[in-house]
């Protein structure tokens, strides 16, 4: 018996090509050639790190033009963008099961676009804020309906070969964003960084648009309802693997948004190279996409597990030696870069995996489960990381720490979830 996966609901849902047919009860593939189908994955999931990597050349000049106080009050653009994204994420995924991936980020891009015109014209500190919030709940929705769709098409390993290829592409956004900032800035000020934002948007909307189908079926759709929404967060807090790499990834995400807080004021006060700030967002990406690159080519044969729990073992110890360097006073720039970049190589591999093993059972729920994960690991990781951020005091010394501390927590829950056997075929 076969079915057709159908469109969307109607509005905003007349372009997209008709879907293959696909047999029930198995992942019917991408609806659209892989290799487009992964970029575009990618360009979906690029969206929220242009909101907050775009940005970090320019905050010292928003925090002139606002007249923002203090330094590390600036850490708060990035932070509301954050929380915004973390949050929205328990609305978009009850929405995605039951409308459909397609018509929520067909809303959700267009609502991106308004909120970073709105960022574009503020005129005070609080409305640039309020803005950032909406813009970041917006885009929330191309991580919960992303993910989400990717389960629709795959499961397993596949599902982990997807996204650490999607990664791998998505690594091009940290590389390119904070010259593409800086390039603006030379150009206009700060504002003309969120028109363009909103232009490239405006792009990857048209795209989905015209190129993307709906994945989830008809007869798969989930009401929207209280009790249905309750019982979806129970079974996916209640599931080991979900609720033990959802935690996991969340210490990581903590250790990942105090770098992302921290790492303008390192690079411009601690080592006197704010024009280095680029570089830096350029090796840690590369390695980025190299480890991603590496888990797409090995994941299939070796397993999700076996890599991720070698890869946050290799965190702890990075960032031990890191915190032991920095301490002892022997921090230099290049140490910074190298032992950063080999320490956010780690988190990339161990993220990857543990986001396809979060969603291992929970193909039924596939939108919900995604957006309770996302909204418990970025939350609460921007909560560990505004903590992060805030304890900078000069050096490299509280960043070190917090991966460490960070990687410790992990690994710990890890082993409680795999019952003290790591590294096990799944």
């Amino acid at each position: 018996m076969t079915r057709s996966i159908p469109t969307s609901a109607p509005a905003l849902d007349g372009a997209a090509p008709a879907p293959a047919p696909h047999v029930a009860g198995e992942p019917a593939g991408a609806p659209i050639g892989f290799v487009e189908f992964v970029a575009l994955v990618a360009a979906l999931m690029s969206l929220a790190a242009l909101g907050i990597d775009s940005m970090l050349p320019a905050l010292p000049a928003i925090g002139r033009s606002l007249g923002i106080a203090t330094e590390n009050q600036r850490q708060f653009i990035v932070t509301a963008f954050v929380l915004g994204f973390g949050i929205a994420q328990l609305a978009h995924g009850p929405l995605a099961d039951r409308f459909g991936r397609r018509t929520v980020l067909l809303w959700a891009i267009g609502g991106y676009v308004i909120a970073n015109i709105a960022c574009a014209v503020s005129a005070s500190f609080v409305l640039l804020l309020a803005a950032r919030v909406f813009g970041g709940a917006m885009v929330a929705a191309t991580r919960v309906a992303t993910v989400a769709m990717v389960r629709d098409c795959y499961h397993g390993r596949p599902m982990a070969r997807v996204m650490s290829i999607a990664f791998m592409v998505f690594m091009i956004v940290p590389v390119l964003a904070p010259a593409f900032g800086q390039t603006v800035l030379l150009f206009a000020n700060w504002r003309g960084i969120f028109w363009v934002v909103a232009g490239l948007s405006l792009v990857i909307w048209t795209w989905f648009f015209v190129r993307m189908p709906e994945t989830l079926h008809a007869d798969a759709q989930q009401p929207l309802s209280v009790r249905r929404v309750a019982g979806g967060w129970k079974q996916t807090l209640s599931d080991r693997w979900s609720l033990g790499y959802t935690l996991a990834s969340t210490s990581l995400m903590g250790a990942h948004y105090g770098y992302l807080n921290s790492v303008q004021q390192i690079m411009f006060d601690t080592f006197k190279h704010p024009q280095l700030l680029a570089v830096m967002f350029a090796v840690t990406a590369a390695l980025m996409a190299g480890a991603n690159l590496t888990n797409a080519r090995l994941v299939m044969r070796l397993g999700t597990r076996l890599i991720s729990h070698s890869a946050v073992i290799g965190l702890v110890v990075l960032s031990a030696i890191h915190l032991a360097v920095a301490l002892a006073g022997y921090e230099t720039l290049v140490g910074f870069v190298i032992l950063q970049a080999l320490t956010m190589g780690c988190f990339g591999l161990a993220t990857s995996n543990f986001s396809s093993m979060a969603m291992e059972n929970m193909g039924g729920i596939a939108g919900t489960a995604s957006s309770v994960q996302g909204f418990t690991s970025v939350t609460f990781g921007a909560v560990i990381g505004v903590v992060i951020g805030q304890a900078f005091d000069g050096s490299t010394a509280p960043l070190a720490a917090g991966f460490l501390i960070c990687g410790v927590v992990a690994l710990g829950v890890v082993a409680v979830t795999e019952r003290g056997r790591l590294f096990r075929a799944a």
